[in-house]
């Protein structure tokens, strides 16, 4: 099952951007760069609650 997770900037911390994994397969965090508003630039997004 997959469920929705959202990406935050750890410059600005706003939240951009929201994608979906799979709990069973990928139980760590996930980090993609991605390219945010706010700052401007690409930035490695995180995975929040």
């Amino acid at each position: 099952m997959r469920e929705i997770v959202t990406l935050q900037c750890p410059e600005c911390k706003n939240r951009n951007y929201s994608t979906t994994k799979n709990k069973k397969t990928t139980t760590g965090r996930l980090e993609f760069s991605k390219f945010c508003n706010t700052c401007r630039k690409h930035t490695d997004h995180k995975e929040t609650k």
